[in-house]
């Protein structure tokens, strides 16, 4: 009859501890931060012994490593599932503004404090791979905005490139001041700066 007396914790803990120990870390990242967050925290969150933590993950440097990863993928889902409404290459630029919106718009547990990977690669030093791996997510989107402008604007790449740095900058920096002021509200007056410009094109 499945476990349907069981309890929530219950159920939670029947999950891989692998999965647990990331949303554990997840959660403790992003509203605590990176350096401020030990090990003991993240497995008492997630329910497991430190023992299970080093049996997925060499370090607390992998286990951060495997949230920036998830962190990206996250936000790649909610660019895609906006991207599959998206009626041509105009609403694609869109949709990446779009999917930062839906990011902050999630249910964090002490408010909404901006990009969680530009929060981790602040608290890096430089030449850590962690900053390679945020820069490597702020290029991507740079590229999926270049590569919808390339569709709306043929034969005209260096306009492209340039709209897709501009709007990049444009999106950077809404997503800084909606963290500062904890809501979604800069950037969807960024998103209407974007459709705006993109109607100038």
């Amino acid at each position: 009859m499945g476990d349907t007396g069981m309890s929530t914790t219950a159920r939670g803990r029947r999950r891989p501890a692998r999965e647990r120990l990331l949303e554990a870390a997840a959660r403790r990242f992003y509203a605590d931060g990176v350096a401020a967050t030990g090990i003991d925290t993240i497995t008492a969150e997630a329910g497991v012994a430190k023992m299970s933590l080093y049996n997925n993950f060499s370090s607390k440097a992998e286990l951060v490593r495997a949230y920036l990863d998830r962190r990206h993928a996250e936000w790649l889902g909610l660019y895609r599932a906006r991207l599959e409404s998206a009626a041509g290459p105009r609403d694609g630029v869109l949709a990446v503004f779009d999917a930062y919106a839906d990011h902050a718009a999630f249910a964090y547990e002490r408010g909404f404090r901006g990009c969680g990977l530009l929060n981790a690669a602040a608290e890096f030093p430089a030449g850590d791979e962690g900053r390679d791996v945020v820069r490597a997510h702020k290029e991507e989107v740079e590229r999926l905005i270049a590569g919808h402008l390339a569709e709306l604007l043929p034969g005209r790449p260096d306009e492209a490139r340039a709209t897709a740095e501009h709007l990049s900058f444009l999106l950077e920096g809404a997503m800084a001041r909606a963290g500062l002021e904890g809501n979604d509200e800069r950037l969807l007056h960024a998103r209407a700066l974007a459709a705006g410009l993109l109607d100038r094109l």
